[in-house]
C-alpha cells in the first residue's frame, strides 16, 4: 500500500515500552507524530530524542501524542533511554516501538533504500528517520523522511502543526517561512463576500488569489 497525504494511517499491534498497544487505540481522538530512528545508541539518534524529550510538553500543548520507532528490541530501547536521560537531563516519557522485524517500519515505508551503511549486523536495511503527522481523524497530514545523517528540526515540526491546526480551525493556509503570530493567507474556499464576516475588515487584496489577514487566532 503507498501511503500519501490524506492516506488513512495503517493500524497495527506493536509491543512498546510503555506496554502493548493497538495503533488507532494510541491515537484516539488526538493528533499524533509517529517517527522512526535508525538504531538505538547511535550519536545523531540520541541527540534527536534528547532533544524531543526536552520538547515533548510544547507538543502535548497543542494535543498532540508522540510514539517514536527503530529497528530493536525493548531491552535495548529500556537501556538506551537511560543514556538519553543521563546525557540531556531529561525524563524521556513517550513510547518507543519496538519493531525489529521491521514489521511497522515495512507497513510505513520507513527502510533505507539510500545508505548502505545504514543496516545492521546481518546487512538487513534499518529505518530512516521518518515522520508522520496524523490528525484525530487518522489521517496522514504531514510526510517527512530525513536521511540517517542528518537530525530533525523539531521547531519545524511544531511550525507545521501549528498551521495544520490553525487552518482546520480558521480556513486560512499559512505563506512561505510563517511563524505563530504572522499574517495568514485567507483560503481560496472563502468568498469576498464572506471576508468580513469571517474575518473582519483586516484583509489586504495583493491579487485576486492571494489575500491575507491577521492571525485570526489572536482575536
Amino acid at each position: 500500500m503507498t501511503l500519501r497525504l490524506g492516506s488513512q494511517a495503517p493500524n497495527f499491534a506493536a509491543n512498546t515500552t510503555h506496554g502493548s498497544l493497538e495503533f488507532h487505540d494510541f491515537i484516539k481522538d488526538s493528533w499524533t507524530m509517529l517517527f522512526s530512528h535508525p538504531d538505538d545508541y547511535t550519536p545523531v539518534c540520541t541527540t534527536e530524542l534528547g532533544e524531543l524529550a526536552k520538547v515533548e510538553d510544547k507538543f502535548y500543548e497543542r494535543g498532540v501524542k508522540l510514539i517514536g520507532l527503530s529497528a530493536n528490541d525493548l531491552n535495548s530501547h529500556y537501556g538506551w533511554i537511560k543514556d538519553i536521560d543521563e546525557l540531556h537531563n531529561t525524563k524521556l516519557r513517550f513510547p518507543i516501538i519496538a519493531d525489529k522485524n521491521r514489521e511497522v517500519a515495512r507497513l510505513y515505508d520507513m527502510l533505507d533504500a539510500l545508505d548502505p551503511t545504514n543496516v545492521d549486523h546481518l546487512g538487513i536495511p534499518l529505518t530512516v528517520r521518518t515522520v508522520f503527522i496524523i490528525d484525530p481523524s487518522k489521517t496522514i497530514r504531514l510526510m517527512m523522511s530525513y536521511p540517517a545523517s542528518t537530525g530533525r528540526h523539531f521547531g519545524e515540526l511544531l511550525r507545521v502543526i501549528d498551521s495544520l491546526q490553525l487552518g482546520d480551525k480558521y480556513k486560512v493556509t499559512t505563506p512561505a517561512n510563517w511563524q505563530q503570530g504572522d499574517r495568514v493567507i485567507v483560503h481560496p474556499s472563502v468568498k469576498n463576500d464572506d471576508l468580513e464576516k469571517t474575518f473582519g475588515t483586516e484583509v489586504e487584496h495583493l491579487k485576486p488569489y492571494l489575500r491575507l489577514t491577521k492571525d485570526p487566532s489572536n482575536n
